[in-house]
């Protein structure tokens, strides 16, 4: 049922359809969570919570501010994807050959995290350098006093390079890495776990054991084939949520500024010390809220698009 290999080209188109059609749903969320997340420490906070930074944000640059540098994640969809799904493919043969499981079984579910684990960890390379540029995009730094300047994709990718060089494109990329590597197993091993557990439950209900075969080769009901996507969009969003705020901290920093000299350690210190826990899950409840029913429309397409192509053991894009 999940151990199957399939062309990734044969798949690719959908995957990206559903994933490009996920980041329109959850961007407008993705900038107030990064807004509320990257509020300075040397100042009041400029918002009071989710509504309120939404209620602002509307009010200064419109609609269309709150999609300001979606370019940036719409390639970083592909990237992601590509990547994700590349380095699971090995983790899978990492598996194999270490004789865990033989390639004609299906894969365990501790097998499943290991490899949303591995895939997360190398994709996290990929992902930190567009995630810079989208975050600088989305809270454009200032001088103090002064209105922020709002920076195209381009100029802050020129910015960055001209300060920094090639290594300041992987600033925050600890925190990428840890955000990445256990969100992605728990992003595919609760997906997994979900799914299965919904194949015993129908199987429990099943009145004989003709029903029983036929069940464990059909779809999850879309209802169920969407509880189990939100269960992994929230887990994916919920369990490193604040190694998430230590990123988006760093890569929002100003380019050259003092905020861009701390490490990871020192930025956590920080917002430790001016808004205790708390301050690592600012943004964190409307982040998990709008991931149930992205997370949960994207399976349910990508799940629904499999009838015409049996796809078992490949993933949509987070």
């Amino acid at each position: 049922m999940f151990h199957h290999s399939y062309p990734l080209g044969a798949i690719s188109h959908r995957q990206k359809t559903a994933g490009i059609v996920g980041k329109y749903i959850e961007y407008p969320f993705d900038t107030v969570k990064v807004r509320l997340q990257s509020q300075p420490d040397h100042l009041p906070s400029r918002y009071t919570g989710p509504l309120d930074c939404f209620r602002q944000s509307i009010k200064a640059d419109g609609v269309l501010g709150l999609y300001r540098g979606i370019s940036a994640p719409l390639f970083g969809a592909a990237a992601e994807t590509s990547s994700l799904f590349f380095f699971e493919r090995i983790g899978r043969e990492a598996v194999y050959v270490s004789g865990y499981c033989q390639r004609d079984r299906i894969l365990p579910l501790p097998a499943l995290w290991f490899t949303g684990a591995f895939a997360g960890a190398f994709t996290s390379v990929v992902l930190t350098p567009i995630e810079l540029v989208k975050c600088k995009v989305q809270v454009p730094a200032s001088a103090e006093g002064a209105a922020p300047k709002v920076p195209s994709v381009t100029s802050v990718i020129r910015d960055v390079y001209k300060h920094e060089g090639i290594r300041g494109f992987w600033r925050g990329q600890m925190g990428t890495f840890l955000r990445e590597s256990g969100g992605s197993a728990a992003w595919f091993g609760s997906k997994e776990t979900t799914t299965k557990m919904f194949y015993l439950w129908n199987e429990r209900s099943a009145t004989s054991q003709s029903e029983r075969n036929a069940l464990a080769t059909e779809a999850l009901p879309l209802w169920q084939q969407a509880v189990a996507g939100a269960s992994a969009g929230m887990s994916y969003n919920f369990l490193f949520f604040p190694a998430d705020t230590i990123k988006s901290r760093m890569q929002t920093a100003p380019v050259g500024g003092s905020g861009q000299n701390r490490s990871f350690m020192q930025e956590a210190k920080a917002v430790w010390s001016h808004w205790g826990l708390r301050g690592f899950y600012r943004g964190c409840g409307i982040t998990v809220l709008r991931s149930a029913p992205s997370s949960a429309f994207i399976f349910t397409v990508f799940d629904g698009l499999k009838r015409y192509l049996p796809l078992s053991g490949i993933y949509p894009s987070k």
